[in-house]
């Protein structure tokens, strides 16, 4: 265990990057299945007595469960930019610390932004129900919400490349 954890964590830096990516798909994962419960427990209730309005219902259903994708997409980018997909990986303690925060800060928003996002589309699926007609601007509630799932999901990108460019991080001391 002593080894596993000097060569994975001190040495090179694929335990920290590795545990990043992992809890990027973890929050995200979490917040889509809770966010989606919170819509489709709505949902449930409309379509009980209004069973024609499923179709409109569908997209707000499904609407929280994109930050579990988001999560996916961080930890296949960390996995690609460290050198883990092709079975040499390249990743220094330091790169692979801040691959972990970045993992960890963007799961944390994804996680949050997905049951909120739920909420917001249990809203709208009221709106919808009492009003029909207004679906198209009911999407809206919930899409606001995704506004800050995908800056988080662009920032992880962003911070990986940034992380993982070629050369490696450079610290500049005064």
């Amino acid at each position: 265990m002593e080894e596993f954890l000097r060569v994975h964590f001190l040495v090179t830096g694929l335990g920290w990057a590795g545990s990043g990516a992992m809890l990027a798909v973890m929050f995200g994962g979490i917040g889509s299945a809770g966010g989606i419960r919170t819509a489709v427990s709505q949902a449930a209730g409309v379509l009980s007595e209004k069973p024609e309005l499923f179709g409109r219902l569908l997209v707000l259903m499904a609407m929280p469960g994109t930050q579990g994708f988001y999560g996916f997409i961080c930890a296949i980018t960390i996995a690609m930019r460290i050198g883990l997909i092709e079975g040499t990986v390249d990743v220094t303690p330091l790169a692979g610390m801040g691959l972990f925060f970045t993992g960890l800060t963007t799961g944390i928003v994804l996680w949050r932004s997905a049951l909120w996002q739920g909420e917001a589309a249990a809203a709208a699926i009221s709106l919808t129900a009492k009003r029909p007609e207004e679906g198209g601007r009911a999407i809206l509630m919930p899409a606001l919400v995704e506004t800050y799932a995908v800056v988080a999901l662009l920032a992880s990108i962003l911070m990986i490349m940034w992380l993982t460019k070629t050369g490696g991080i450079t610290i500049v001391t005064p």
